[in-house]
């Protein structure tokens, strides 16, 4: 449930001070009002903490977070967040809490911060989340689940069959006091997202153009939506429990995570690595110095291709094998005549190889 909801609080910090003002005082151009002064809900499930903010004309808000006393956006908190979701536009700002911890249970605070160095609120007093648990009875004598919860005020329940919600009007459901019940014995309980698992098919070596699927699963009632991300992109890949990579390519390379949700709260996997093998690509060859090449003089010839794993190298003088060491770069330390000619390179690795086109250097005499 949402907890309980009482009447806005017209309570904002002063500028600069800390003191509060009530609405209505010279102060009133400054404002945060709060949707509820007090959220009960049960461990483990999602809550949301609504308000809206005013300030002066002549102001630009710059930031807006929640924070504790300690006037610090929870998103630099470890332990809040992966678990907690802005949604701020037009001076109203809600904060999303998945995953309930009976250590969340207090005070939290809207600020937001203007492009002025005066021109920073918090309103205060803020909203106190209490966190408690919900506590389902089984009695199959009566085939009777009973719902409690330890919130005190007007609790509404909402009660799951094979995880659809109870809706009809129904003679085995009944209220008593702060009770709900349904004859519901061989249910199963409501519960949130556990920690979903990730799993790669197929499991073995990821080499490119294979086709790859993701999978993320998560023991939840009701069955979890499903959302993939990638490490550094802000938009979801997918949202269906699925991901597909056909014909998968070196760019797909990266870090991927899953996050499971349904309406009693949300959970993020653990980070999925994924590494795509590839034959190199066409390697290039360079001569430095560009310049002329006098005899006597330092020149390095470099062969470079993109491969994974790294490539190994051959080294050829007009299409003769060079036993030179299989890496990509030779340094003639003091060039001859004799080094005069054409020069080329194979890339290879466990996964191909391709052989570079030729370049020529020409050693001039002093």
């Amino acid at each position: 449930n949402d907890g309980l909801h009482s009447a806005p609080l017209p309570w904002s910090l002063n500028p600069g001070t800390g003191r509060c003002g009530r609405a209505g005082s010279p102060s009133a151009n400054w404002g945060v009002t709060y949707a509820a002064d007090k959220i009960c809900a049960s461990n483990g499930s999602t809550v949301e903490m609504k308000c809206t903010y005013t300030y002066p004309a002549g102001y630009t808000v710059t930031e807006e977070f929640w924070c504790f006393q300690n006037n610090k956006n929870l998103k630099v908190n470890s332990d809040y967040k992966d678990r907690i979701q802005y949604n701020c536009t037009k001076e109203r700002c809600t904060m999303k809490m998945a995953d309930l911890k009976w250590t969340d249970s207090r005070e939290y605070r809207f600020r937001f911060i203007t492009d002025k160095s005066d021109g920073k609120y918090t309103g205060i007093p803020g909203i106190t989340l209490s966190v408690t648990k919900i506590r389902v009875n089984e009695s199959c004598t009566k085939a009777e689940l009973k719902c409690k919860s330890s919130c005190t005020g007007d609790i509404s329940y909402v009660w799951l069959k094979n995880g659809e919600k109870v809706t009809e009007e129904n003679p085995h459901i009944t209220r008593q006091e702060d009770y709900c019940s349904a004859s519901l014995c061989k249910g199963t309980s409501p519960n949130a997202p556990k920690l979903p698992s990730v799993t790669v098919s197929p499991s073995g070596e990821i080499v490119e153009n294979i086709s790859v699927i993701l999978i993320c699963s998560s023991d939840a009632n009701p069955a979890a939506n499903y959302t993939w991300y990638k490490e550094g992109e802000q938009t979801p890949l997918s949202t269906t429990k699925q991901l597909s990579l056909p014909s998968i390519r070196p760019s797909d390379s990266g870090v991927y995570n899953c996050t499971a949700e349904n309406e009693l709260g949300i959970r993020k996997s653990k980070h999925l690595r994924i590494n795509v093998k590839y034959a190199p690509k066409l390697p290039s060859v360079s001569v430095s110095p560009s310049a002329e090449i006098v005899e006597g003089s330092s020149v390095t010839l470099t062969c470079s291709s993109d491969a994974n794993p790294a490539a190994n190298y051959t080294w050829y003088k007009e299409e003769l094998f060079l036993t030179w060491p299989r890496v990509g770069v030779h340094h003639f330390t003091s060039i001859s005549s004799e080094n005069r000619g054409n020069y080329s390179c194979k890339s290879e690795n466990q996964y191909g190889q391709i052989n570079s086109s030729r370049v020529f250097i020409n050693v001039q005499c002093k």
